[in-house]
C-alpha cells in the first residue's frame, strides 16, 4: 500500500468519521431524535426563562416607577393634565403607602421589592414609627444586594446612633468604610461612624473627620468642617 501523505491521511480519517456518524444515526435514529428533541426542548425552555425574566424585570421596573411617581406627586391644584396631583397630603400619604406596600408584597425578595421596603421605612420615620422603620431597614440591609443593602445599613446606623446602640452601629458601618458601594461612599460611611462615636468616643470621631477637612471634594470638606465645629460646641 502506498504511503499516504499527511493531507490524505487527515482526509481519509475525516471520511471515516463522517461514515461512522451516518451509520450511527441510521442505526440509532430513534435515540438521536429523542435526545436531539430533548436538547431542543431544554434550549427552548432556557430561552423562555430568559425572556420571562426580562419581561418580569420590566414589569417590576414599571411598578417601581409608578410608585415613585406617587411618592413625588404634587399636593394641591393640578398644574396640567399630565402631572399626578393629590388634593391633600393625607390622601397622597395613603396612596404612597399602598403603592410601595403592594410592590414590596408582590415582588418580595427582588431589588424592586427591597427598594419599596426602603421607601416604606423612610415613610415610617416621617410618621414617627421608629420600630417599623428599623424592622424594614433591617430587611433591606439583609437583602443580599450590596448596593441596596448598604443603604439599609447606613439608615440603621443613624437609628442606632439616636438610640445609643454604638456597638450595633459599629458592626454595620465599619465594613462599609473598608468596602464602600455604589450607593454608600467611603466618606459617607466615615461621617456616619463619626456621628455614631461623637458622644462615646469623641477623640476617635474627630480623628475620623480631620482627614476629610482637606478633601479635594468641596461638599465633603465643608461637611467635615461643619461636623467638627458642631462637636466642638458640644
Amino acid at each position: 500500500m502506498d504511503r499516504l501523505t499527511r493531507k490524505e491521511l487527515k482526509t481519509d480519517r475525516f471520511a471515516v468519521e463522517v461514515q461512522h456518524s451516518v451509520e450511527y444515526m441510521s442505526d440509532h435514529r430513534r435515540q438521536v431524535i429523542r435526545w436531539g428533541g430533548a436538547a431542543l426542548a431544554v434550549l427552548v425552555v432556557a430561552f423562555a426563562i430568559y425572556f420571562y425574566r426580562q419581561h418580569t424585570h420590566n414589569v417590576r421596573q414599571d411598578a417601581l416607577f409608578s410608585a415613585l411617581q406617587v411618592q413625588n406627586a404634587n399636593v394641591g391644584p393640578a398644574p396640567n393634565e399630565y402631572t399626578l396631583t393629590f388634593s391633600t397630603l393625607a390622601e397622597k400619604d395613603t396612596a404612597t403607602q399602598k403603592a410601595f406596600t403592594d410592590l414590596a408584597t408582590k415582588y418580595a425578595g427582588s431589588d424592586e421589592g427591597n427598594i419599596a421596603e426602603y421607601y416604606l421605612a423612610i415613610n415610617a420615620i416621617d410618621h414617627g414609627k421608629a420600630p417599623e422603620a428599623e424592622k424594614r431597614f433591617k430587611a433591606v440591609a439583609d437583602s443580599g444586594n450590596k448596593d441596596i443593602g448598604s443603604l439599609g445599613k447606613l439608615a440603621l446606623v443613624q437609628i442606632y446612633a439616636s438610640e445609643g446602640k454604638t456597638a450595633e452601629g459599629e458592626s454595620l458601618i465599619r465594613p462599609l468604610i473598608d468596602h464602600p458601594t455604589a450607593t454608600v461612599s467611603k466618606e459617607q460611611a466615615t461621617f456616619a461612624l463619626a456621628h455614631l462615636l461623637a458622644k462615646s468616643k469623641p477623640q476617635e470621631a474627630r480623628k475620623l473627620l480631620e482627614p476629610l477637612r482637606s478633601s479635594d471634594r468641596g461638599p465633603v470638606s465643608r461637611a467635615a468642617v461643619t461636623a467638627l465645629a458642631d462637636m466642638q460646641q458640644k
